[in-house]
């Protein structure tokens, strides 16, 4: 008898696994069909095997794997495939044509939305390249120096020629330094002048600074008389024909040779305005007084740029060289600190306060970065609010979706899709509206910026940026919709609930909080400018102008032009000063008088001019008397400001005496501080003598009762007398004053072109939301008027729910708006109030928008005719 062995077991814990975790209702099933298949691997490939292939099996049949298996079949067969990607798109497309109105809104809305943070992004993008495309941009710096008067640390960029010789001998980390002097200068060719800005610099700053030469190379300026051209400027002077050993005549006295020229320097470099370029050697040779500072530490007239070696470190470079000069014998008061300030940094962060960087103009890099990005941010708001709003009509969509067997991550999907569509639709206008307002922002903005269109790196980025704003504006309204309940739906118990609308509403809270916030900001800018400019000068800048004296002519004649300018009966005075009227050239602290303190060390602006500046400008006297020629005595007079007078606490200033420099003057006059620096800050104590040998600068009073042009006119044929190789330039003094503003009039017109979109935008949504709600509430409306109301009183009720969220926004944007612009004021030291009537105003504007935005859907509603409403119910 045989007898047949028991086949083996399948592993017990394999089969107790399957038992636990397997579903109860089908496991014996399960695990009949897993014994069939063990007793088969029995036979084919044995027991080893067999254990191992059955264990592995019940693994993959527990639910977690078996689900993530399932999952990630379902996802690659179905939802990323591209039958089901065309069927999204196809939906997506045809749900925008059915709903063109509010299609209409989200395109629109998403397309200045993200017009304005392209525009954003092209000027961050070249505020923040400002200065890189100079090849060694990451390794130079400019020398600047902190000196110290009485308490506070001030800065310059100025510095005395022999430093630069002492950085190059003593100290290895420096790979080249390069002397620089900018100076604005009149070049003849022929009958063609010009008078442009240019530096007069050592060789080594053309490979510092990466000069790129088109004509010529790196040793034309090796050449004592040789002059290096822009591109525009060989073009002005020469035409089309190679400027190259052409000779040019600087300020009607000094020949020199092109010998090259270079691209000219783009719009966002610190150079741009360098028209030409002369070696250093010829402005030592020619200007007197440079010869004399060659070795003299006290004459910070000079710019000193340096390119450190690979390797080394500005931080560490600035501490070694920051004591030179104090660690010399007879080291000034003013105790200066040399440091390097690399060349990335000269552009945004260019302010300096006691001798610590606070920033500049990156702090409004950042801000308007975060502007465009609430703004888009507004436009996608209403992307959600109404998707959301429209859910019910979506509803039962929905619910048949679902079921029929679609998955949430379906629905998901699909509804991206949507937003997706609608956001390349919205990027491919926001493109053409970006182009189409960016001459207009330019010009806003005071740029030169342009779209790049042949940059792939443009497309992809605006590719990328869009796929994250679809991502954005459609997470919500997809998470929302996709959660809806089919079994509700289809029986018709679904209902949105009390509370679906509370997103929306905080939504519509914050689209108004940004634009308030804005409108505010903008408000308070443009009131600190306007109290600026009424502060009190001084002096009267209308009808007063300032020519440059360029040429040796001008220096000769200072009677004879005088008396010409004045038979023209154009010109009511004429006087000539050291300085222009706007700005202040120098100060001294070799300045003491009876009662100075030992410590004290203040730095005292110092103006050379004839006896008739103080008529020509028209100061005003609060103490003693004007110069005069009548006078002999006044060669030692002097005249102070308000602020002098205060620093020197003179009790009776008249009569008093002041020693400058050495030479005792008699205080003979008082005059009212002169704004001559910066307008929003204390005007710096001063003093005037008459000097009539460091003069530079003519002002000359025009007639009030003759026209500009023909006042200006009759003074060019005077000039031209006196000054026929050069050019007629001049300045009107009231619009160099008024450019002190230019950098708060350019961020306050950004702040109001960006403050008007954000609040278009809004008003967009809140319109769409307002027609929604109209149509959502049609039946009601219809029964109301059966009933008797008015349309006043329809209005007021669909209007009151968004007044109450547009009140609520204001509230809330006072005290943020408040705080932030607080702050911005206290750099300044001489700043407006923020008013009440500010914020009132701004509430009742965005109260007024709201309120005409939503009144047009709100009447239209309330006229239709209740039968229509509630026959077509």
């Amino acid at each position: 008898m045989i007898k047949n062995n028991p086949l083996p077991k399948p592993p017990w814990w394999a089969t107790k696994l399957l038992h636990w975790w397997a579903d109860p209702n089908t496991s014996e099933e399960v695990e009949g069909d897993l014994l069939e298949m063990y007793a088969y691997w029995l036979q084919t490939a044995g027991s080893q095997r067999a254990r191992w292939r059955y264990a592995v099996s019940v693994f993959k049949l527990l639910r977690p794997f078996a689900k993530r298996k399932t999952s990630k079949d379902y996802t690659k067969t179905y939802l990323l495939s591209h039958a089901m990607i065309q069927n999204y798109l196809k939906i997506a497309f045809r749900n925008l044509l059915k709903n063109k109105g509010y299609s209409a809104i989200n395109i629109g809305g998403l397309s200045v939305g993200m017009a304005v943070a392209m525009l954003i992004g092209l000027w961050m993008f070249d505020e923040l390249s400002f200065d890189r495309s100079h090849k060694n941009h990451d390794r130079v710096a400019q020398v600047f120096q902190f000196v110290t008067f009485e308490v506070e640390k001030s800065i310059y960029d100025v510095m005395p020629i022999p430093l630069a010789d002492v950085l190059r001998a003593k100290y290895p980390d420096f790979k080249s330094v390069a002397l620089s002097k900018r100076q604005g200068q009149i070049l003849a060719a022929g009958d063609k002048k010009f008078e442009k800005s240019g530096n007069s610099v050592e060789p080594a700053f053309l490979d510092m600074i990466s000069v790129d030469m088109l004509a010529g190379n790196y040793s034309a300026l090796d050449e004592a008389n040789s002059i290096l051209l822009s591109e525009s400027l060989a073009k002005a002077l020469f035409g089309n024909a190679s400027p190259i050993d052409k000779l040019i005549k600087i300020d009607n006295k000094i020949d020199v040779k092109v010998t090259g020229v270079y691209l000219d320097f783009p719009a966002n470099s610190t150079f741009k305005e360098v028209s030409f370029l002369t070696p250093w050697n010829l402005y030592l040779n020619n200007d007197p007084y440079a010869k004399g500072m060659a070795t003299d530490w006290d004459s910070n007239n000079y710019q000193i740029y340096a390119q450190l070696k690979d390797g080394a470190d500005f931080d560490k470079t600035s501490a070694k060289i920051k004591d030179i000069r104090v660690k010399m014998e007879n080291p000034p008061g003013y105790k200066p600190e040399f440091f390097l300030h690399p060349m990335d940094k000269w552009h945004l962060y260019g302010e300096f306060k006691n001798g610590v960087n606070t920033g500049g103009l990156i702090q409004f890099v950042w801000l308007f970065g975060i502007i465009g990005a609430f703004v888009l941010f507004l436009a996608c708001i209403n992307f959600m609010n109404l998707s959301t709003a429209r859910s019910e009509k979506r509803a039962k969509e929905v619910g048949i979706r679902k079921a029929i067997g679609s998955l949430r991550g379906q629905l998901i999907s699909q509804f991206f899709s949507e937003s997706l569509l609608v956001v390349f639709f919205a990027f491919m206008l926001s493109v053409f509206l970006a182009a189409a307002a960016l001459p207009f922002f330019n010009e806003v903005s005071g740029k030169e910026m342009s779209i790049l269109w042949a940059n792939p790196y443009f497309w992809l980025s605006g590719i990328g940026f869009s796929l994250l704003t679809g991502i954005i504006a459609g997470s919500y309204p997809a998470i929302y919709l996709s959660s809806f309940q089919p079994l509700k739906v289809l029986k018709g118990t679904f209902s949105v609930g009390r509370f679906a609308a509370i997103p929306r509403k905080v939504l519509v809270v914050m689209q108004f909080t940004v634009s308030v916030t804005l409108i505010i900001g903008t408000i308070i800018i443009f009131r600190q400018i306007q109290f600026a400019k009424n502060r009190p000068v001084g002096y009267t800048k209308h009808g007063l102008i300032e020519i440059k004296m360029n040429t040796p002519e001008l220096f000769r004649h200072y009677n004879a032009l005088r008396s010409d300018l004045l038979n023209t009966g154009a010109v009511t005075e004429m006087s000539e000063s050291s300085g222009a009227i706007t700005t202040q050239d120098g100060g001294t602290t070799d300045v003491s008088w009876e009662g100075k303190r030992p410590d004290m060390q203040p730095l005292i602006m110092s103006n050379a001019v004839t006896h008739e500046y103080g008529k020509t400008v028209g100061w005003q006297l609060t103490q003693g008397r004007d110069f005069s020629k009548i006078f002999s005595t006044d060669s030692s007079a002097m005249i102070l400001n308000e602020s002098a007078v205060k620093l020197m606490n003179f009790k009776k200033p008249l009569d008093s005496f002041v020693t400058a420099s050495g030479k005792p003057y008699k205080v003979i006059g008082v005059v009212k501080d002169m704004i001559k620096e910066n307008p929003f800050a204390p005007v710096s104590p001063s003093f005037f003598i008459i000097n009539y040998r460091n003069v530079g600068m003519i002002n000359i009073r025009l007639a009030p009762d003759m026209s500009a042009s023909e006042a200006l006119a009759k003074v060019e044929n005077v000039f031209e007398k006196f000054n026929p190789g050069s050019p007629f330039t001049y300045k009107f003094a009231d619009e160099e004053y008024n450019k002190k503003f230019g950098n708060e009039e350019r961020i306050g017109r950004l702040a109001s072109f960006f403050a008007i979109l954000a609040i278009f935008i809004s008003c967009l949504g809140l319109f769409g939301l307002a027609s929604f709600v109209a149509e959502q509430r049609t039946k009601e409306i219809g029964i109301r008027k059966v009933l008797g109301a008015s349309v006043a009183n329809l209005w007021g009720m669909l209007s009151k729910d968004f007044v109450l969220l547009v009140i609520i926004a204001c509230l809330i944007s006072v005290p943020i708006s408040w705080h932030f612009m607080s702050e911005w004021l206290k750099k300044y030291q001489y700043h407006t109030a923020i008013s009440w009537w500010i914020f009132a105003v701004t509430g009742m504007g965005a109260l007024g928008i709201t309120l005409l935005t939503v009144s047009f859907q709100a009447i239209k509603a309330a006229l239709v005719d209740p039968v229509k409403s509630l026959r077509s119910e």
